[in-house]
C-alpha cells in the first residue's frame, strides 16, 4: 500500500470538491503525475455539489482555471457509490490508472476509496495521507493559495461570522484557539478555493446571503461576471 505515492508516473484523476484539500492534493499529484479530470459529485437535483455546496458554474470555473476538464454525476446517497464508480470506470476509459482524493485520516483498513477504485480498476493516491493537519494548512496557505470558508458547523465551535473569512495563517491560530482543528477534518467548516499556483487566473465570485439548516450555516458563492 503505497497511497502517499500513487500518482506518481501515472495519469490521475482527481476526486474534487474545490476545497483546500482536494486542491492541495491535486497539486501535490500534479508534480509527479499527469492530470486528465476533476471528478465532482452534485446532489440529486444537480444544482449543487454534494461536498461543498457549490453551483456547477463556480466548480466549471475552478476547472477552467485549473485548464482541466471536469465530469460531474448527480446522485442521492443511495446511489452514490454507483455513480461514483460509473464515473471512476469512464475515467479509466479515458486513459486514468489512478484516482487521487484529498483525504487526510482515511484508515488504512476498509477505506471507502480503496474498495471503489479497486472495483473500477484504478490504483488510488493519496498524496495528503497521515500529514500532520497544522502542517497541511501552512503548506496551503504558504503556496499562496486563496480560499474562503463556505460551510461552518455551529455546534462545533464555528460561528456564522466565520463565512466569508479567508483562511490565513492568522485565522489557523485563531481557530486552533478556539479548539477547533485546522483542517476541519472533524466537519467544522469547509472552503472553497479561488486562486493559487496552479490556476491560470483568478476564479470570480461573489457571495450570497447566508442559509442556515440545522446546525448548519452555508455561504452560498456565484459567479461575477460583471
Amino acid at each position: 500500500m503505497d497511497w502517499k505515492n500513487g500518482a506518481h508516473g501515472r495519469k490521475f484523476v482527481a476526486s474534487f470538491s474545490g476545497g483546500k484539500d482536494s486542491v492541495l492534493a491535486l497539486y501535490e499529484a500534479s508534480k509527479v503525475g499527469e492530470a486528465l479530470g476533476l471528478l465532482v459529485m452534485l446532489e440529486e437535483e444537480g444544482t449543487r455539489s454534494r461536498s461543498h455546496g457549490m453551483p456547477p458554474e463556480v466548480i466549471a470555473a475552478q476547472a477552467d482555471a485549473l485548464g482541466l476538464p471536469v465530469y460531474t454525476a448527480a446522485a442521492s446517497w443511495n446511489d452514490y457509490e454507483r455513480e461514483f464508480t460509473r464515473l471512476l470506470e469512464n475515467a479509466r476509459l479515458q486513459g486514468a490508472e489512478v484516482l487521487v482524493t484529498g483525504d487526510l485520516d482515511m484508515p488504512a483498513h476498509g477505506c471507502w476509496h480503496d474498495k471503489v477504485t479497486k472495483n473500477a480498476g484504478l490504483m488510488l493516491g493519496m498524496p495528503l495521507w497521515e500529514m500532520d493537519h497544522r502542517e497541511a494548512v501552512e503548506q496551503f496557505i504558504n503556496l499562496g493559495f486563496t480560499a474562503i470558508i463556505v460551510t461552518v458547523n455551529l455546534t462545533l465551535g464555528m460561528r456564522e461570522d466565520d463565512l466569508g473569512r479567508m483562511l490565513t495563517l492568522e485565522l489557523v491560530k485563531e481557530l486552533e484557539a478556539r479548539g477547533i482543528d485546522p483542517c476541519g477534518e472533524g466537519g467544522e467548516f469547509h472552503t472553497t478555493v479561488i486562486d493559487g499556483p496552479i490556476f491560470k487566473h483568478a476564479v470570480p465570485v461573489r457571495k450570497r446571503e447566508m442559509i442556515k439548516n440545522e446546525e448548519y450555516a452555508f455561504l452560498p458563492l456565484e459567479l461575477d461576471i460583471s
